[in-house]
């Protein structure tokens, strides 16, 4: 049995059928392959347009990361947060939750993003700022702990988030962040790519496990290293992701937005209609029809 089999195995019967379902986003350059298959690129301000877009995507795993993040960052009550990339706020939410943070605040690029978490994340010790990763509003050692979900691969200069992030961090204070595994481990975007590359090959151009180095546990040791963290640790997060039916699989991927929706809605529909089938004959899909997938991320902690 291969490793996600036994990863599922060990994880679905504690997981609900519906989890929780939250986002993260941040601004970013995609390459989009136009339906002829011809490589192309376009400036977005935001992956995302509205708080809700992202959700039905991978943001809906965000908490269930987000609450193993924390777990094994395992810090103490009363501390002040810094969630850099805060989306629309699953680790801020759980660290609000189950950290008993004295104070969390949340930035992001997308005022899009810090507007929809303002009014879904309305606790107490909480505000949520626009701000760049890569150049932090904050003064030097302000925060106990600063983290980052989901976003590192989407800074443009990730060694300056990081190296901000370090900054804003007081002496001996923690520095974390995770990111997806693109290239492996986050399979509903395997069983995506991996079709599509197969049905034409210019669609590597676009796939999120190439275009993504920081998704190993190498690269994103040595980017913190390289900024000044010290005693740097990485683990792998598997969280399960289940899919009621193989549209719940499919319809997010309609919504074109991000790498593989832009993919999907370039094609045309004879060409989006043969992707569609060849990815509904590769997955694996029970008796009553559910789709029971694994996702992997890699986390990295260290010390101010």
């Amino acid at each position: 049995m291969d490793a996600y089999k036994l990863a599922t195995s060990a994880l679905w019967s504690a997981v609900p059928v519906t989890p929780e379902r939250e986002a993260h986003g941040m601004a970013s350059i995609a390459t989009s392959v136009d339906g002829e298959g011809r490589a192309q690129r376009s400036e977005r301000g935001s992956l995302w347009s509205s708080g809700s877009a992202y959700e039905p995507y991978v943001g809906q795993w965000s908490r269930l990361v987000a609450r193993e993040f924390l777990a094994w960052l395992a810090l103490s009550p009363g501390q002040r947060w810094l969630d850099v990339g805060c989306g629309t706020g699953a680790l801020s939410e759980c660290i609000l939750r189950l950290a008993a943070a004295r104070e969390v605040v949340g930035i992001d690029p997308s005022a899009a993003f810090v507007a929809y978490v303002r009014e879904h994340v309305t606790n107490t010790g909480v505000r949520f700022e626009v701000g760049d990763a890569q150049e932090l509003p904050y003064e030097e050692g302000a925060f106990d702990a600063v983290v980052s979900g989901l976003v590192l691969n989407f800074v443009p200069e990730p060694h300056k988030g990081v190296a901000e992030m370090a900054r804003v961090a007081r002496s001996g204070g923690t520095v974390a962040a995770y990111v997806w595994d693109y290239a492996g481990g986050m399979q509903l975007m395997r069983h995506f790519w991996d079709t599509a590359v197969a049905l034409n090959p210019v669609a590597r151009a676009q796939d999120e496990g190439l275009r993504s180095p920081l998704c190993h546990p190498e690269p994103l040791a040595d980017l913190f290293r390289g900024a000044g963290v010290h005693d740097v640790d990485v683990r792998a997060i598997h969280v399960p992701t289940h899919f009621r039916d193989f549209d719940d699989y499919w319809s997010p991927f309609l919504a074109g937005k991000a790498p593989a929706p832009d993919y999907a809605m370039s094609l045309d529909e004879p060409r989006r209609a043969a992707l569609r089938e060849r990815i509904r004959a590769g997955l694996p899909v029970e008796a009553d029809g559910s789709i029971r997938l694994v996702a992997r991320a890699w986390a990295a902690r260290g010390v101010r």
